[in-house]
């Protein structure tokens, strides 16, 4: 089957707002509170942490980006630059662990929006997400847009509220400890908030000149959202505490409340909405072309690799995508899922700081020092994620690499799937 490419309509902007629409997602409004459970008052130390890690992450997929503007992201490199079954490890779990992301986001919308309702509420706002996504790429990129403006206002607003308030910031200096396992545990907790610059990634194929935009997009997106996580970390420490954040499944919607800002509580709630509804947007056009990118190879059934000529989007491997979505949001709790999508992006990003490692002459763009902490730093976040995250995510890539050897071995051909 030809391989028909997608059109390169994204400029640096488009694909910023891309990355940091999936990134100000539920993390901000959802993950300050188990990582404060796990590192209590170290809560920014192990911001700085995640951050390190995702820093180090972000420059070693940029690097490869530029090498190999293409769909699929690490999938497409690790098969460029290592071999095909490093390219399906970092695509399989790329898979999986964003399949559980794209849930935990309807699901956030769904309790923030009508808590009564939270399943069809988060089922409808699956279908709706995946209608503007197969309404093509710029669509998809103005509608992040929006989304970022709208709550990077909001955000900002409460930040200005909490410094406005003579917050205490002895809260936000850290005391007592919980212990390395504490900080890195929460640390890999908060990584997850972090991940959406694989995104750029993955649109490779669809954004113009990408040798420079995409190393320039995701540097960009990723200090935005630095900037962005730590000054409301900061702002509900200091009004909450440690403990309150810990105990608050809503932790910056409390903060304000603490506050006595009704109109700004309500902004916050109608921001989660929006922020997780913005991030579900973003990573299904990174999911769907990373099942683009791997049906094209025969690593997933080859009609998934089908365009839509008109609005030039992966339209078979987006539905496949969302129906798997749908079916979990509508099924399974997702809400103790951030560690099972942790697991699975941090292995990726392993496989891409392997193989950036690997590149040489002219393809190298940063120090090997930072392939060498990025991949140290996922796996000291991958062994300290919940023991039920750690053993469910690696069945599910257990069963996925053991299905691929049956497959190669019976010689049956992906066509046949």
């Amino acid at each position: 089957m030809t391989a028909v490419p997608l059109a390169r309509r994204l400029g640096t902007f488009d694909a910023v707002a891309i990355g940091v629409g999936s990134m100000i997602g539920a993390g901000i409004f959802a993950a300050l509170g188990p990582a404060a459970a796990a590192a209590g008052s170290w809560l920014l130390p192990a911001l700085a942490v995640a951050a390190v890690v995702a820093f180090c992450n972000a420059t070693s997929t940029a690097q490869l980006a530029a090498q190999h503007p293409t769909s699929g992201g690490v999938y497409a490199y690790g098969r460029a630059e290592l071999n095909e079954w490093w390219g399906f490890a970092a695509g399989w779990c790329f898979v999986v662990g964003k399949t559980a992301s794209c849930a935990a986001m309807a699901w956030t919308v769904g309790t923030y929006a009508w808590p009564d309702h939270a399943r069809p509420v988060a089922v409808l706002v699956v279908l709706v997400v995946t209608a503007i996504d197969l309404a093509g790429i710029t669509r998809t990129a103005l509608a992040t847009r929006v989304v970022v403006a709208i709550v990077g206002a909001i955000l900002l607003a409460v930040v200005v509220a909490g410094a406005a308030s003579s917050p205490d910031l002895a809260a936000v200096v850290p005391s007592g400890g919980p212990g390395l396992g504490g900080v890195l545990g929460a640390a890999g907790i908060l990584f997850f908030a972090f991940a959406g610059y694989a995104r750029i990634a993955t649109l490779g194929e669809e954004v113009r000149d990408p040798a420079r935009t995409v190393p320039r997009a995701v540097v960009l997106a990723f200090a935005v959202v630095i900037v962005a996580y730590t000054a409301v970390a900061v702002t509900v420490l200091a009004v909450l505490g440690a403990d309150g954040v810990a105990a608050s499944p809503a932790p910056v919607a409390a903060a304000v409340a603490e506050l006595g800002h009704p109109a700004l509580d309500a902004a916050v709630r109608g921001a989660a909405v929006l922020a997780s509804a913005g991030a579900l947007l973003a990573l299904l056009a990174g999911l769907s072309r990373t099942t683009l990118a791997m049906a094209r190879e025969g690593d997933l059934p080859t009609r998934w690799a089908r365009i839509d000529d008109a609005r030039s989007t992966p339209r078979t491997a987006t539905l496949v995508v969302a129906a798997v979505i749908v079916v979990l949001t509508a099924t399974v709790d997702i809400r103790e899922m951030i560690g099972f999508s942790s697991f699975g992006v941090l292995l990726y990003y392993a496989v891409a700081n392997i193989a950036a490692a690997r590149q040489r002459g002219a393809a190298r763009r940063y120090p090997r020092i930072l392939q060498g902490v990025g991949l140290l730093g996922c796996g000291a976040l991958v062994v300290t994620l919940p023991p039920a995250s750690v053993g469910a995510g690696a069945a599910v890539v257990g069963i996925g690499l053991i299905g691929r050897v049956v497959v190669r071995r019976c010689g049956t051909g992906p066509e046949l799937c």
